[in-house]
């Protein structure tokens, strides 16, 4: 057998994906192959057809391993807008673009969008295609509500304006799921988050004693929170929702006494 032809029984029929240097040495093999004059036309078809689909695992592996490094490098991102109609606070596209582009085109990807038909009535499919320099693409896709409809039913824009709006909302949607962002008011704007705070020994038991002791009104739990130096920081900035509650509660139980 000349040397410079593969041996399809051996290779043809492999499941596991190929070490990016173990492919791209099968891919030179097939290339040497091609090259020899006397291959078999069948066995050359079959080969161009396995440099395909190694060349394609070589790509889709290099696509997972960038896509792993750039979101070990995010983090996530502070809300900066608030719609109206709901009163829910959101991050705008150019907030989540500023944060994440910088990130993900050093790890050679670059993102552009399309729409599609949807399968869905008065919805537009957007899409995503983000592609690697590696030379995979994968798409992602989202089909958003097109019919101009507000967030109580009511007709409150056009049909044009809607089907902006609805590629405009899929646009942010999918750069947030593309690269799993978090966003939220506590989150860091893209910086590390706040170290953890460990609360005061014994804080726990100090904690239900005050729940305890709301029950007696505010004059008694002020007296034993003038007390308690050492919990009162922790409880005021770390545990603020509960000592909120537990000063309802005592004066709750003041309210009550007096009736």
């Amino acid at each position: 057998m000349n040397s410079s032809v593969i041996d399809i029984s051996k290779v043809s029929e492999r499941k596991e994906l190929a070490p990016v240097s173990e492919g791209h040495a099968l891919i030179a093999a097939i290339e040497r192959a091609a090259r020899d004059p006397d291959v078999n036309v069948e066995k050359m078809e079959r080969l161009f057809a396995m440099r395909k689909e190694i060349a394609l695992e070589i790509a889709m592996a290099a696509f997972n391993d960038a896509m792993n490094a750039a979101q070990a490098e995010m983090r996530p991102i502070a809300t900066d807008a608030t719609n109206p109609q709901t009163h829910s606070k959101y991050a705008t596209y150019a907030k989540l673009d500023s944060a994440l582009r910088p990130i993900y085109t050093k790890h050679g990807f670059s993102i552009s969008y399309d729409e599609a038909d949807s399968p869905k009535a008065e919805h537009v499919r957007v899409l995503a295609y983000v592609s690697h320099r590696g030379g995979y693409t994968r798409t992602y896709r989202r089909d958003m509500p097109a019919d101009g409809k507000g967030a109580k039913g009511g007709d409150v824009m056009t049909k044009t304006h809607a089907a902006g709006a609805a590629h405009s909302y899929g646009s942010r949607y999918l750069l947030k799921g593309i690269f799993n962002i978090a966003v939220g008011e506590d989150d860091r704007d893209g910086n590390d988050p706040k170290p953890t705070v460990a609360a005061p020994e014994g804080y726990d038991r100090w904690k239900a004693d005050m729940t305890a002791l709301a029950d007696e009104g505010t004059a008694a739990l002020q007296a034993a929170w003038k007390r308690s130096e050492g919990m009162r920081g922790y409880a005021a900035t770390v545990d603020a929702a509960w000592w909120a509650s537990t000063k309802n509660k005592a004066a709750k139980a003041m309210r009550e006494a007096k009736e």
